[in-house]
């Protein structure tokens, strides 16, 4: 190394170090642990106005929704797409009787949303979402774009039990 590279390496300020991800800044190809299950992360759906993700994981031939919500903390939900069918976005009922369980709305809200990779709905676009629990705390996700119903059922998750393994 020359004399005059060292004397510039004196003057130099040091390479900032790399930001490290957060849940809510995971896209396609990163690997996340969610109560002790790894998961690639394929799709990543965020609507906007709202500090909140849906990150589609995939384990192997197993498919995952992970809501992550940032309020006065982070708070997680992880949901699996069950069967089920609603006909129209404005007769959505704000209490749903599945599978022996009621479940009373929560929160109803609608915004554009902004997709990558593999989600159910492959193109962004104005979406309604419909979150709903039940007394023994189940949670039930309905939304509607483009014309098409998706639900989900899932179940709280412990910010202790979500880590990212791996961030591209």
């Amino acid at each position: 190394m020359s004399i005059w590279k060292r004397i510039g390496n004196l003057f130099s300020k040091p390479a900032a170090p790399g930001v490290t991800k957060s849940m809510l800044n995971l896209a396609p190809g990163d690997i996340c642990e969610v109560s002790l299950a790894s998961y690639e992360v394929t799709g990543r759906t965020h609507t906007n106005g709202r500090n909140a993700v849906v990150l589609t994981l995939r384990d192997g031939s197993q498919i995952a929704y992970l809501h992550i919500e940032e309020r006065e903390r982070l708070r997680y939900a992880l949901y699996r797409a069950i069967d089920g069918r609603l006909d129209d976005p404005a007769e959505v009922p704000t209490t749903l009787q599945l599978d022996d369980y009621t479940y009373f709305l929560e929160e109803e809200y609608e915004g554009y949303a902004e997709v990558v990779g593999q989600t159910p709905f492959m193109n962004g676009g104005e979406q309604h979402v419909w979150q709903y629990q039940s007394d023994d705390s189940r949670l039930l996700r309905v939304e509607w774009q483009n014309g098409r119903f998706m639900l989900y059922e899932g179940e709280t998750v412990i910010p202790a039990d979500v880590k990212v393994i791996r961030a591209s």
